[in-house]
């Protein structure tokens, strides 16, 4: 099953986006730390194309390290500065402030303000650094993806006008693992996933990178071998997942792991690598031509059909 969320609303943040980015200097896009690639909104990279940029890799402190490092790395590049941020910084403002000067110097002045637009998808923490950044609450937070429905105008400094966007996904996730990353991380609605594959997707991923973490937290004991329903199985035993029988609820089960993957109780950890993310986005476009050559030779099959009945009439 393909991960696929593009409600309403953020078609028309996606147009209110279009609108706005005619007047901005900076685009800043926060991406999620534990999957940089899969938070990326290729919509975003198309409609500011040409402009300096910013990728926030926010959620650090969930992430691991040594990748969060690989992936700070791979965004760097001319006209674009990458960062790091989490729910520990003292100074979230100080940071942004020195990164918009930095990727567009001698642009800002009182009289004539820097204007940067933060965009990303739902979920990532946007509203919570906005929040953060003011001093008050003037944006709502929570769970569920799509809180943020408005543009909010905020001053970052004398010399940033920041504009605030609702969190937006794309119409088509064109790479499956990127689907299931993000819903893993909170980003699509409920309504759009089946929460048991979701979590056994990530348990696959986590049985191969961090078994340590998911021993530790739940008590398995050795994992290598298991398999990820095996896996789930096991932490619907020990969490109190059971149903009449000794069955195990596999719906609770999968609860329990999306819950403490999006909190870091399993521990900081990402769900994807750079050269991965090469190697799965290869993947897709060699299975959408392949399936756009499917389609072609099925039309051409059903045309000759329809050209061989015409001719015996």
């Amino acid at each position: 099953m393909a991960i696929q969320w593009f409600p309403g609303h953020m078609n028309k943040a996606k147009k209110e986006l279009q609108e706005r980015l005619g007047g901005i200097d900076v685009v800043i896009e926060m991406l999620d730390a534990r999957l940089p690639a899969s938070s990326a909104n290729p919509m975003i990279a198309q409609l500011a194309k040409r402009k300096p940029s910013i990728k926030v890799l926010n959620k650090q402190d969930l992430a691991d390290p040594a990748v969060t490092q690989q992936w700070l790395n791979w965004y760097r590049k001319p006209g674009t500065i990458a960062i790091g941020l989490d729910a520990s910084e003292k100074s979230p403002a100080q940071k942004l402030i020195e990164a918009c000067m930095d990727v567009a110097p001698n642009r800002g002045t009182i009289d004539k303000p820097l204007r940067v637009v933060i965009c990303g998808i739902p979920n990532v923490g946007k509203s919570t650094l906005i929040n953060s950044i003011t001093g008050r609450r003037i944006a709502k937070t929570g769970n569920e993806p799509g809180i943020t429905k408005g543009q909010q105008r905020i001053m970052l400094c004398d010399e940033i006008e920041l504009f605030d966007t609702p969190g937006m996904l794309w119409p088509k996730i064109v790479v499956p693992q990127g689907g299931y990353n993000l819903a893993a991380s909170g980003a699509v609605g409920r309504n759009a996933m089946d929460e048991e594959e979701v979590a056994l997707e990530l348990l696959a991923y986590l049985i191969r990178y961090y078994g340590k973490e998911l021993d530790a937290r739940y008590n398995i004991g050795d994992i290598a071998g298991m398999q990820d329903w095996q896996v789930l199985e096991q932490i619907g035993r020990k969490r109190g997942g059971m149903l009449p029988g000794g069955r195990v609820n596999i719906q609770k089960a999968s609860e329990i792991v999306l819950s403490d993957f999006r909190s870091g109780a399993i521990g900081r950890m990402t769900l994807e690598r750079p050269d991965e993310w090469r190697a799965w986005e290869k993947a897709a476009k060699e299975a959408a031509v392949l399936r756009a050559a499917e389609k072609e030779a099925a039309r051409l099959e059903r045309e000759a059909r329809v050209a061989k009945a015409a001719k015996r009439r």
